[in-house]
């Protein structure tokens, strides 16, 4: 054979591979160009969050978005006067994405028509759910009646944590309180830190009532989800007489108003208060303060209450449904709640590294106790009303339960008498609510 043939009969394999190599010395023939993927088209997706500044919307998602979506404008809205969200459908002005939350779903969210159920888009882009703490899954279910997904969990969510004013504790001697204590334990040390200092009265314990009452271990709702009235009296009896032997304490009275029982611990008036880690919620500088753990009650879940967190909707009108899916899936990251939580906003995820990166990045939690917040889990979703029962809004519901709590502790009423009145009064707001 030629040495020519025996050229060719070599480079044959090579052809089935490459042109390249094989063309005897001609210049190699240039590929086709690859087919370029027509860019898509630009177009404006509209945010809607009640009651979120644009300024932590920007700080928090729009960098990232603007540069993981070049050609998606992003119209972020809130409630400004003249911009509810009643009044945007009234305009017909519906946004692509909202924020919702369980007390308010039914009223803000799906009374206005604008439900949409995310299963498919879950199914479509084979979404993990998994990563979300269960209970809040489980509770934007159940506050929309239906076994439909009207959301994704966003952070903030506010757990129930006990705060303590490092100086005060200082002051009377009294050692700091611990992670994993008992409310028996906390009872204790408020008796020894109730006391007038001077001519000021310094209290040993305060508490956010809906931290209290509202958010209880039990998962317990005000109202029966089941028929018109207070939900079971016992239980509701059992926390109230948990926290109203603190009022008893001498020097220790109750205020008049939820606000001004709240206010005493930023003042410097308060050894001890049971609130919420709120990253809206500012101690002033001058209160040397820390946090420990929720304590446990005596026969309840070794849990910690908490206010579930927002979610992240769609707009059953909205255009853009697959694309707003895509952009929540975004914000829901671990590259952004990572950073929200080092900057001390709670995750809704079960990732344990995001979890414990929570107010490492930030001046004032990194220098705190903010392990405290992962000592218990998070209570279950409070059951909600059931189907075709009518409901009374979450707001409504609180503020009768604080105000009954309230008078109960101030001696205005007994403990079974002002639970029966609570029970009359909710019985009238579902008759409102039905009347409407």
């Amino acid at each position: 054979m030629s040495n020519r043939r025996k050229w060719a009969a070599l480079c044959l394999p090579a052809a089935m591979i490459a042109v390249a190599g094989c063309s005897g010395g001609e210049k190699p023939q240039e590929p086709s160009a690859a087919v370029q993927e027509k860019p898509p088209e630009p177009f404006k997706l509209t945010i809607y969050a009640s009651g979120v500044k644009p300024e932590e919307f920007d700080t928090r998602f729009r960098s990232s978005l603007e540069k993981k979506f070049p050609h998606i404008t992003f119209d972020y809205q809130t409630n400004t006067t003249g911009n509810a969200i009643n009044n945007k459908v009234a305009q017909g002005d519906i946004p692509d994405i909202i924020r919702t939350d369980a007390p308010s779903m039914k009223a803000s969210y799906l009374d206005l028509q604008l439900g949409y159920d995310l299963t498919e888009l879950v199914k479509k882009n084979k979404y993990d759910l998994n990563r979300f703490v269960p209970s809040f899954i489980q509770d934007n279910i159940a506050a929309g009646q239906t076994g439909a997904l009207y959301g994704l969990p966003v952070p903030p969510y506010f757990p129930a944590v006990l705060y303590y004013n490092i100086d005060l504790f200082d002051k009377f001697g009294v050692p700091y309180p611990k992670d994993g204590m008992s409310w028996d334990e906390i009872y204790d040390l408020s008796k020894r830190l109730s006391r007038v200092d001077g001519d000021k009265v310094i209290r040993g314990y305060t508490g956010a009532l809906s931290a209290q009452l509202r958010d209880n271990v039990f998962s317990h709702p005000i109202l029966d989800p089941s028929k018109d009235g207070l939900a079971d009296h016992e239980t509701w009896k059992k926390i109230f007489n948990n926290f109203l032997r603190f009022y008893s304490i001498p020097n220790n009275e109750i205020q008049n108003t939820p606000a001004l029982e709240s206010g005493l611990f930023a003042k410097g008036e308060s050894a001890i208060h049971l609130g919420q880690h709120n990253i809206y919620y500012i101690v002033p500088p001058e209160v040397n303060w820390n946090i420990v753990s929720v304590p446990s009650m005596k026969d309840a879940p070794q849990r910690m209450g908490q206010r579930s967190p927002a979610y992240w909707s769609i707009t059953r009108q909205s255009k853009y449904k697959d694309e707003a899916f895509q952009v929540i899936m975004h914000m829901l990251s671990d590259e952004i709640q990572m950073e929200d939580s080092r900057q001390g906003i709670t995750t809704t995820l079960v990732n344990k590294d995001i979890q414990n990166a929570l107010g490492k990045g930030h001046p004032i939690y990194s220098t705190k106790n903010m392990k405290a917040l992962l000592v218990y889990p998070p209570t279950d979703p409070t059951p909600k009303r059931e189907a075709g029962k009518t409901d009374v809004g979450g707001s409504a519901q609180d503020n009768l339960l604080q105000q009954t709590f309230i008078k109960i502790a101030q001696n205005k009423t007994d403990l079974n008498t002002g639970i029966r009145e609570l029970d009359e009064l909710l019985k009238k707001e579902v008759e409102k609510e039905r009347s409407k």
